[in-house]
């Protein structure tokens, strides 16, 4: 009898001992099960930071957002906007972002001063740039130029101006300007660099008439350098090409969901500059879309969207050197 009941007792713990390593095997896979998990989720994760504050140059990243392409990608994609003094290539070196917007120039200038970064994708084909003048000025050509206060912006955007006064052989006084047009508007400049597609708008929108302003095309001067470019770290390009890849597919398929419904694009930039406390106004931000998505268009190359021309990174390498 008390044989009997100490092989009940044997038996019962090795059915405990069985039973812990059961539910401790359990536990290890579904921890296992999580890391994975965990790891897989951040092997997915792309910050995206656009070089500017929310606005309708970048509605085809929202869109590609909102409807899902980057998730469909397996891409778990974070859209954050930098203060207006950031240079966006630097927060490829520091680790806050994966991927960034940035004009081609100052891309392959930090390239040229040993950044160690990659382009990835050439979302702009063609020069927004302009230098604008009021035709009472008198500045009819860029030679009249020489000796006058020109106004540019504080956070750069000035190489392709500076190699075209030198071109020319001209001094100008540099005034530095934030984002805003008033000291132009003021006449307390005698001209302004602008985008077509945002400040030149914002000009003819304060009552100036086109036939009151002198204009002077970047592109049409000879200087027709494509302006935005996707970015990320030389070392993210060699590990993760494809990941990278995928991105400016999906990027590429907001921008053609987006000039296909153009106002719900405009409602979801709209949503954007909302939260950054920014104030909105519909028909600027539709005249910034439509030139955005005219100036995507290759025309006359023989590259398709997205892809930079050999013609164009000469040229553009040209001017730095």
């Amino acid at each position: 009898m008390a044989k009997n009941s100490q092989h009940s007792r044997n038996i019962k713990t090795i059915a405990k001992v069985v039973a812990s390593n059961i539910l401790l095997l359990c536990l290890l896979s579904l921890s296992g099960s999580s890391i994975n998990a965990q790891e897989k989720e951040s092997s997915n994760k792309i910050i995206f930071t656009p070089q500017w504050l929310p606005q309708a140059q970048f509605a085809g990243y929202y869109v590609a957002l909102d409807q899902g392409f980057y998730s469909q990608a397996g891409l778990d994609v974070q859209i954050t906007h930098p203060s207006p003094a950031t240079n966006t290539l630097d927060l490829l070196s520091q680790g806050s972002s994966h991927i960034v917007s940035a004009f081609l120039m100052h891309g392959l200038k930090a390239v040229k001063e040993g950044a160690p970064i990659k382009h990835i994708a050439q979302m702009q084909q063609h020069s927004s740039l302009m230098i604008v003048t009021h035709k009472e000025s008198n500045i009819e050509n860029i030679p009249n130029l020489d000796g006058k206060k020109l106004g540019i912006w504080d956070n750069g955007f000035d190489d392709l101006i500076f190699a075209l006064f030198k071109s020319e052989g001209i001094c100008v006084k540099v005034v530095r300007i934030s984002n805003t047009v008033n000291l132009f508007l003021e006449k307390g400049i005698d001209a302004m660099t602008v985008m077509h597609y945002n400040e030149y708008n914002q000009i003819i929108n304060s009552g100036i008439d086109h036939h009151e302003l002198n204009v002077f095309f970047m592109k049409e001067l000879g200087l027709d350098i494509p302006e935005d470019a996707l970015f990320c770290l030389q070392e993210t390009w060699e590990k993760e090409p494809a990941k990278m890849d995928s991105f400016v597919k999906a990027s590429l398929k907001g921008w053609e969901y987006a000039a296909q419904n153009k106002e719900y694009a405009l409602e979801l930039v709209e949503q954007y500059m909302k939260q950054a406390n920014l104030p909105t106004n519909r028909v600027q931000q539709r005249w910034m879309l439509d030139k955005i998505i005219e100036n995507m268009e290759p025309y006359g190359k023989t590259v398709k969207k997205g892809e930079l021309d050999q013609k164009d990174y000469n040229r553009t390498t040209a001017i730095l050197n």
